[in-house]
């Protein structure tokens, strides 16, 4: 699927869930079911900052698409990590550097996060952002 289509999927979703209470919990329970980081990749080098509970991201280059790998001490932003690993992972780097995120607002996250759940939010994708623009530059440098 699209970055788009992912974005669509997850809006579909959350749309079955009437009230917040409902919508927190699928929250958590998409973080359940993220899959395990290795351990390995939980370092100071892949903790995002900006975000008041500990997050791991880590990215690799894999037939021209980035794959990513999450982790989070904190359920409720393990499931937001969750979402945008789902969204982003196994495109390229122009794809995710180019797309627009819009899933938030359009499922009422901006309104229903504290502020430093938001930030943090931000900063996962602001850094998803970042190790594409990377990989762009890099091969446009080659």
């Amino acid at each position: 699927m699209t970055i788009k289509e992912e974005q669509d999927a997850i809006i579909e979703e959350f749309s079955l869930y009437p009230d917040w209470m409902e919508k927190y919990e699928y929250i958590i329970q998409l973080g359940k079911e993220l899959p395990l980081i290795d351990p390995s990749f939980k370092t100071d080098d892949n903790l995002i900052r900006g975000c008041q509970s500990k997050v791991w991201l880590h990215t690799g280059l894999r037939d021209g698409r980035l794959w990513f790998t999450a982790d989070s001490d904190a359920l409720i932003t393990k499931g937001l990590v969750s979402m945008v690993v789902r969204i982003m992972t196994g495109h390229t780097p122009q794809e995710i550097v180019s797309s627009e995120v819009y899933f938030i607002d359009a499922i009422g996250l901006s309104s229903h996060l504290s502020q430093t759940r938001s930030n943090g939010l931000l900063a996962m994708l602001k850094q998803i952002k970042a190790y594409a623009l990377a990989y762009v530059v890099k091969s446009q440098a080659s």
